[in-house]
């Protein structure tokens, strides 16, 4: 369904549920009652019933007669209506776990007032209200939870429907729908020529599962497209706090802050423009170690890009509220986004390419933004290597993952942890380059000279205590000795 409609366009969507035999699963008819409790228990029904159908969305209009759906209007004013002495859509919302998108939108019709509450379907969990899940069983409202089949039915669809196939607006016209979506953009990232008419631009973005036909003729924007190529993220409720969120502060905590800025355009038509932007944000460098002499952002390029990118395509489009997000620090730059990794952390690095959003992932391998082949960490260690940077650190907490790069910092000002995660991650390296990690080969990392091999041997010592590494061959001679990672 469109962000907003006009009038006209909510007369035609009442028109269309009025002509449903009877009500269904996902759409309920009231008269006048406004009771907020029943309204509630509504919202969860609904919700909950609209995933298991497959439905975006779920409908209670208000102004209909039960019995032959005559267009009678109603009294029902949401816009007006409290309880508890609170906006009555306020306490609604409070009252529901997790927190749904739903809007009452009031308009009139042939003189006539209606109410039609939108509701969006459950998207990852039951929908709750005031701590009980409902089902609509036929036109009746219960409890999830007297209905066993239904609930695992319920869970079932959850896990059947991929994010990306959702759809962010219904019944969207072939206006709307060029008007929404950053189509240049789309062509000229998988470098093709823009079609000459409106239908090859339609059909393009079809066979990509960017809008999906409607069986009234019209088109859905999935998740999918909308995420990728939005011009205004704004335009879809439900994913406005998917933007990549960029903060700056003044120093190396989060008391001030100098600048921040949410992006507002779909993650493929404004992949360059966020790293520009990122980049021009970056204090620079006079010198880093000894491989570079001039002045340089004090984060490599393209090790920022990899992690933007993977917290794009990585994080959990069901985390309400929350996406990806880029603070910058005097010393560091932490790059976070919703959900647990799939993969151990320490195994970053090797381990094969799992995403939550395969859709999304395929995409933006397509148009070179990410690899087909891993998860670019890899290059990112790289990258930290070649500018004689601190290795970086991959964090997780109960719902984010975060990854961190550090700014240049003198070996002596870096602690013991410091000093083996660069050691660890740098023997990682090696082993996936089918390279022994040597005392040299960690040396020259770290920009020592071979006179300070012992200060080295003391650092891999310290990596093997804690068994982050362990040596290949325990009978080798001390100058002969490797190292490869702990689970190799």
């Amino acid at each position: 369904m469109a962000v907003q409609l006009n009038q006209e366009q909510l007369a035609s969507l009442l028109r269309e549920l009025c002509k449903l035999p009877k009500e269904t699963e996902w759409v309920e008819f009231k008269l006048n009652n406004d009771d907020p409790s029943m309204i509630g228990e509504y919202i969860s029904a609904l919700a909950n019933s609209a995933a298991l159908l497959g439905k975006q969305s779920a409908y209670i209009v208000w102004g209909i007669a039960d019995e032959d759906h005559a267009l009678v209007g109603t009294d029902f004013k949401p816009s007006k209506a409290r309880h508890k002495q609170q906006e009555l859509e306020n306490w609604l919302l409070q009252k529901m776990n997790p927190k749904i998108h739903f809007q009452f939108l009031e308009f009139e019709s042939d003189g006539k007032p209606f109410v039609i509450l939108e509701i969006a379907a459950a998207n990852h969990t039951p929908v709750q209200f005031d701590g009980t899940e409902y089902i609509r069983i036929g036109s009746y409202k219960k409890k999830l939870r007297d209905h066993s089949a239904k609930e695992r039915e319920l869970w079932r669809a959850f896990d059947r429907i991929p994010f990306e196939r959702q759809l962010a607006a219904e019944n969207q016209s072939s206006e709307q729908v060029l008007k929404k979506l950053d189509y240049p953009s789309y062509f000229d990232l998988l470098d093709q020529p823009l079609p000459e008419n409106r239908t090859g631009i339609l059909e393009a973005l079809e066979a990509d599962r960017m809008i999906v036909k409607s069986d009234s003729g019209d088109w859905h924007i999935s998740n999918l497209g909308a995420v990728l190529l939005a011009k205004q993220l704004n335009d879809f409720p439900h994913l406005s706090r998917k933007a990549v969120r960029v903060i700056v502060y003044r120093s190396n905590n989060r008391i001030e802050t100098i600048r921040e800025i949410s992006g507002n355009k779909g993650y493929a038509s404004g992949f360059e423009g966020l790293i520009g932007f990122i980049n021009n944000l970056l204090p620079e460098n006079e010198v880093i170690g000894q491989a570079l002499r001039k002045s340089v952002p004090m984060f490599p390029e393209l090790a920022i890009r990899e992690l933007v990118a993977n917290a794009i395509i990585h994080q959990d489009f069901t985390l309400s509220g929350t996406g990806p997000m880029i603070e910058i620090f005097s010393d560091r730059m932490e790059i976070t986004n919703p959900g647990i990794p799939l993969v151990d952390t320490q195994r970053f690095l090797d381990s094969p390419p799992r995403s939550r959003n395969e859709g999304l992932a395929s995409f933006l391998r397509r148009i070179g933004i990410c690899e087909e082949r891993g998860s670019g960490i890899d290059k990112v260690v790289f990258q930290t290597e070649v500018y004689q940077l601190p290795a970086p650190a991959f964090e997780v907490t109960s719902e984010h993952t975060r990854a961190v790069l550090f700014g240049h910092k003198a070996f002596k000002d870096m602690d013991k942890e410091d000093r083996i995660r660069a050691c660890y991650l740098h023997c990682c390296l090696k082993y996936v380059n089918r390279e022994p990690m040597n005392n040299t080969s960690l040396r020259e990392r770290l920009g020592f000279a071979e006179k300070n091999s012992a200060m080295i041997s003391r650092i891999i010592k310290q990596a093997s205590d804690v068994g982050v590494i362990r040596p290949y061959d325990p009978d080798a001679g001390t100058k002969a000795m490797r190292y490869i990672p702990f689970w190799a």
